[in-house]
Order: C-alpha cells, then structure tokens, then sequence
C-alpha cells in the first residue's frame, strides 16, 4: 500500500504531484484487459450526496482526480438518473485533458454511455446534440420501442437484459467496441447492480471531511448475498480529504 501526499491541487504548479504523476497512480498498463472502474465521494458518514446531489461533497482534490480518471478511460457509464439529478452536459473534456490523451494514443474524448430502463431521455438535450463522440444508451429488450426508435438517431443502443440489465452483457458488449476501460459514476442504483453481478474491478473513493446525517443516499443501493472484500491500493492526502482506490478482491 502507498501513502502520497497531495497537499496542492491543479493548476498549481508547485503540486506534489503532477498532473502524469498522479495519473500514473490510477493508469492501467494493459488495456486491453476489461476493467471496470467506480468512482464515487463520500462524508465520512456515509453520505453520497448532500441536498441531493454530489456536488456539495467534493472539493478541488477530488475535482481534479474525477478528471483525471475520464482521461483514462473510453467510456464513462452513468445512469440516467444521475445524469438527470447532476445535470451532466456532453461528454467533452477541457483541451488540456484532450491534449492528454490524444499524446497517450486514445480518441481526445471519451465516449458517454448512459443507462437507461424507461429511456426517459431528451434527443434534444445537449448530451446527444454537443457531444463530441457519439453517445451510447445501454438498455433493455423490453424497453418502450418508440423511445428506443427516438433516441437511435441521436445514439447508438446497446441492449444489455430482458427486463433487467444485465451487467455481464453490458461490460462485454462495450469492450467488443474496443472500450475497455470502463468508467462508471454512478449513481448509487447502477453501482449496487453492478456489485451484485461482480463486474466491479476498482472502487475510487474520495472520502469528504464532513459529516451530513439526514436521510442522504451511500454510495451504494441494492442487496448484496454477501459483501464484496476490497483491497486498498493506495491512498492520497489533500488537506482533511482522503483519496482511496481500492481493488475487488477476486
């Protein structure tokens, strides 16, 4: 296990870690090997939103890790609640990051995959009419075909289940499109169905100094038949935050 300090953030020059420094913490070496990545912040009692939204519990060190992390993947899953309730806009990533990964080999942006049960989604939104990279909607056989017929001209549609997603075939279906590295943000729903199918490789976890009580959601919804054991791989310091990464053990 590593301990790094990371007592100054990006931009600033004088970091402890470079932006290739810290990225190089988190970057795969193989990646041709599917890998599924969660990243997630929470308070320090369980809290993964405050007010509803996650926005509130991140600071610059964890900002700057959650960019870091699309620029190593090739798709960013997320489920269409959250992309509801965080108000996600395309998936287009600030030049410096572009610049990045084009000099790493990979496309200047991600791809953005949503999924989606009820495709209760907008073709007009601006997540399918700015994107840079043509969007993704992961969903099901029995999802509402004229929704499905709607959304097709704005993204392409991956089944993935019957009437439930169905985690394995998602994972499979977007590494035969050469997406590998796969990169979810939640929400709390998403992520407990992918535990529950084990497809879960590595859980990023920003730990917020704060304390929220209420009724807040964790990271995590569902049921489980057992807990999943994780193995910590490193753990950055900024200022009162922790920055975890764990693996699943297998």
């Amino acid at each position: 296990m590593a301990t790094v300090r990371l007592d100054s953030v990006y931009p600033v020059a004088a970091s402890d870690l470079t932006d290739d420094a810290l990225s190089s913490l988190y970057a795969r070496a193989d990646r041709s090997e599917t890998w599924l990545r969660v990243n997630f912040v929470s308070s320090v009692d369980g809290a993964a939103t405050v007010d509803g939204v996650s926005g509130g519990l991140g600071g610059d060190a964890d900002h700057r890790v959650f960019d870091l992390l699309r620029e190593l993947c090739d798709v960013v899953i997320v489920g269409a609640g959250t992309v509801r309730a965080e108000s996600y806009g395309p998936m287009r990533l600030q030049q410096p990051s572009a610049d990045r990964r084009v000099a790493r080999g990979l496309p200047p942006h991600p791809v953005f995959a949503i999924v989606s049960h009820g495709l209760d989604l907008d073709p007009a939104s601006r997540v399918f009419t700015d994107a840079p990279v043509r969007p993704i909607i992961i969903t099901t056989d029995a999802a509402p075909r004229d929704r499905r017929d709607r959304l097709a001209a704005v993204a392409d549609i991956v089944i993935a289940g019957g009437d439930e997603l169905d985690p394995v075939a998602m994972t499979v279906a977007l590494a035969e499109r050469g997406l590998t590295q796969q990169h979810c943000e939640g929400g709390p729903s998403l992520f407990g169905t992918l535990i529950a199918a084990g497809v879960v490789d590595e859980l990023c976890l920003t730990m917020s100094p704060q304390l929220v009580a209420r009724d807040a959601k964790r990271i995590a919804a569902g049921e489980l038949a057992h807990p999943s054991e994780l193995i910590l791989g490193h753990v950055l310091v900024s200022g009162n935050t922790l920055l975890l990464r764990y693996e699943v053990a297998r």
